[in-house]
């Protein structure tokens, strides 16, 4: 049985995104070795809005309770859920704008971390509904900040995803990618390798 892999890019410079381009490696290594099945979602070419009271007042209302348009808000991320339930692994290409994820992930986050659907609270804290599951990141950062102060990113995004209870998460860098041509095609071409051997074993 194939392994179903979702992977989410998120740069706002599309195919110029070199978070993109460690997205693309993924998929030609994928497609070459079989055995990994690929679907693609792109939050910046289908961005979502960031998340108001209309629809977290959607979620919190009985499914049968909801008027049209709470049943229409509500979809969009119910949607989203039932697409990160069907798949094994999560693949994350992520640009670093800021020091942060970009918006558009964070507004899919803020959609596919919903109480009582990927975690729970319980007495002793909350407690995440998609165990089993594991995450790839692919980060790319034009400085180098793994490892420093400076990458809050990285715990951040690692924290979403413990909190639905994904904690088997590598990390792929590729920094420096605007510390001159000589760094980046290094930087990239470590990340490819990496990339390479996680495919291996999916």
């Amino acid at each position: 049985m194939a392994t179903r892999t979702l992977l989410v890019t998120s740069s706002v410079l599309g195919e110029n995104g070199q978070s993109n381009a460690l997205a693309n490696h993924f998929q030609q290594q994928a497609a070459a070795r079989g055995g990994v099945e690929v679907s693609h979602r792109d939050v910046v070419a289908n961005a979502l809005p960031h998340l108001d009271i209309e629809e977290l007042g959607a979620w919190q209302t009985p499914a049968d309770e909801r008027s049209d348009a709470q049943q229409a808000l509500a979809a969009r991320s119910d949607e989203l859920l039932a697409e990160l339930r069907s798949h094994d692994v999560l693949v994350l290409a992520v640009p670093m704008y800021n020091l942060g994820i970009p918006s558009q992930l964070k507004a899919w986050f803020d959609r596919v971390l919903r109480a009582g659907e990927t975690f729970r609270y319980t007495e002793t804290g909350p407690q995440g509904l998609l165990e089993g599951k594991r995450a790839i990141i692919l980060a790319a950062r034009g400085g180098q900040y793994a490892g420093t102060e400076f990458d809050s990113q990285t715990p951040h995004l690692k924290t979403m995803l413990g909190l639905m209870g994904i904690s088997d998460v590598d990390v792929v860098f590729a920094e420096g990618l605007n510390m001159g041509d000589a760094q980046r095609d290094s930087a990239l071409k470590e990340a490819f390798q990496a990339i390479d051997q996680l495919v291996d074993g999916l």
